[in-house]
């Protein structure tokens, strides 16, 4: 299996961006001053790369060589483009199905959505650039593969990419308890993207209120929600329910 590939030091990582690297992450230390700092910190946010400011201990446990205050990881697969992903899919037989993760960072629960996703034939996973969890190592095991086989789209804002989904003809269905309508009441035949959000935070809202559906999972015990990667499932399973 292939693993994320960590770089590190200022002059490195400058040229895997200038090289178009899919680079995930990166990590700065916090307080590092100096022209290359200021060169890469420049460079990160042009090119829109998500970056995040740690203590130099925090480097010092991603890496035991000289990082001079950064390191970042490269994924280990290639991302498409929203548009050029959407105009593919609509060109194949049948409704599509799309899978929107709003700002999920768990890399784990990450992965179990993919596999899940692959068993269900999406056609595509859309996240976010700033904010989603990485593809790394962990995300592969625990996709057993599939993010090698789901094309996965990154996108400047989730918000455009549901408004241009939209404007595909592709309706925007959101997993949420903010609603009287369960996920048992939505029609999936057609083609559909499902927005699921982050366990803490939920779906933003400015993209709650621009979905066509809201829908929620029937909960019976206590407990008041389920894991993203579980309740992911159960509505995915339900649009292959509802397309056999």
């Amino acid at each position: 299996m292939q693993k994320t590939t960590q770089i590190y030091g200022l002059r490195a990582i400058i040229e895997a961006v200038n090289a178009n690297e899919e680079i995930d992450k990166v990590f700065l230390q916090k307080g590092l001053k100096g022209d290359l700092m200021k060169e890469l910190e420049g460079l990160l946010r042009r090119n829109e790369i998500n970056m995040v400011y740690v203590p130099v201990e925090k480097l010092n446990r991603l890496t035991k060589s000289n990082h001079q205050g950064a390191v970042a990881n490269i994924s280990p697969i290639s991302f498409h483009s929203l548009e050029d992903l959407v105009e593919k899919v609509n060109k194949k037989e049948g409704p599509a199905l799309f899978l929107l993760l709003d700002q999920l960072s768990d890399v784990r629960n990450f992965g179990a959505i993919i596999r899940t996703a692959e068993c269900t034939g999406v056609d595509g996973i859309i996240v976010q650039k700033k904010g989603a969890a990485p593809v790394t190592a962990d995300t592969i095991k625990t996709s057993a593969g599939a993010a090698y086989r789901v094309p996965i789209a990154k996108v400047d804002h989730l918000k455009d990419a549901v408004f241009y989904l939209q404007a595909s003809g592709i309706k925007i269905v959101s997993a949420t308890e903010k609603t009287d309508d369960s996920v048992y009441d939505v029609p999936f035949t057609n083609s559909i993207a499902i927005v699921m959000g982050a366990e803490d935070r939920g779906i933003t809202p400015s993209i709650l209120k621009a979905s066509d559906y809201r829908a929620k999972l029937p909960l019976l015990g206590e407990i008041e929600s389920l894991n993203v990667s579980v309740a992911c499932a159960v509505f995915l399973y339900e649009a292959v329910r509802q397309r056999l």
